[in-house]
């Protein structure tokens, strides 16, 4: 169902309008919600008012109307600090506000966080996404999402202009454990295929018909689909960041830490990625991968 102008539910704010919020905030205004949108970025704000939106101002004008607040900022401190912190989200916050955070944080953040909320009547998400920045310009992301069964029902038509796979995968903070298994075998298939344009060259093979050959068969993955033109071109324009994916690698292994199990490969991935970052190649694409590979074959 669309929303309608006359729904109070038909405002949504949404602080951090970056490489994913932007596009998502862009999403909500073609399904007709009113959006308000905050960033530290001037110019991300332009761009929304351009869209249609509205400028908030600061987090109180973002929330100002708004029964929907989402948060899309980089990591478990900026949205500790936006959420929980002086002038945050919880101080300007009216009861049965629904808080939807679609970052990728630690686990216990969102717990935190959700702990924090349900004390001012506030209902709090945790939705991360997967599908990068195109999934995010298509409004065809995975969105796993962490919290009451009720409240993920409330957010719905909020997530279906966003995305294109909602799974309501547990309570609080199992959005973000589901979003640390993503990005860990995320960063296993950049690596592989990575390997694989190494191999295939080394031996004199065409790694673009080797690699459609791939696409086409069992080891087909939609990063093959999406990725494999632009790896063997070594084109490698920021859809998401090393930089991004060296912090999730981060969380990916906190959790097993915390669940106590051993995941080698993980470590290994984590490692390759860390490694891309120390080679000052955190700017780039997480393809760039194929960067630190094709420097231990050097």
């Amino acid at each position: 169902m669309t929303p309608t102008t006359a729904d109070p539910a038909n405002t949504v704010g949404i602080i951090g309008l970056g490489v994913m919020g932007a596009p998502m905030a862009e999403n909500l205004l073609r399904a007709g919600y009113n959006v308000i949108g905050h960033d530290i970025s001037e110019a991300a704000v332009k761009r929304l008012v351009a869209a249609g939106g509205r400028a908030g101002g600061d987090i109180a004008g973002t929330l100002a109307g708004a029964g929907t607040v989402i948060t899309m900022l980089p990591d478990s401190p900026q949205v500790e600090q936006v959420v929980l912190g002086p002038g945050g989200v919880l101080e300007h916050a009216e009861p049965g506000l629904l808080y939807i955070d679609m970052s990728t944080v630690r686990p216990e953040t969102s717990r935190k966080i959700a702990e924090a909320a349900a004390a001012k009547g506030v209902r709090a998400l945790d939705a991360p996404v997967s599908g990068g920045e195109k999934g995010a310009i298509d409004g065809t992301l995975s969105i796993m999402v962490g919290g009451d069964a009720d409240d993920v029902e409330a957010a719905r038509q909020v997530f279906e202009a966003l995305g294109t796979t909602i799974v309501h995968v547990g309570p609080v903070g199992a959005g973000q454990t589901v979003k640390a298994a993503n990005q860990l075998v995320v960063g296993g298939v950049y690596a592989l295929i990575a390997e694989a344009i190494v191999l295939l060259e080394a031996s004199g093979v065409d790694a673009g018909r080797g690699l459609d050959v791939l696409a086409g068969g069992l080891a087909g993955s939609r990063i093959l689909d999406l990725k494999r033109q632009t790896m063997v071109k070594r084109e490698f324009r920021p859809g998401f960041r090393i930089d991004l994916h060296h912090k999730d690698m981060g969380i990916a292994l906190a959790a097993a830490r915390e669940a106590g199990v051993a995941l080698p490969m993980t470590g290994m991935v984590a490692q390759l990625i860390a490694a891309a970052r120390a080679q000052g190649l955190g700017a780039l694409d997480h393809s760039a991968l194929l960067k630190v590979i094709e420097r231990i074959n050097s």
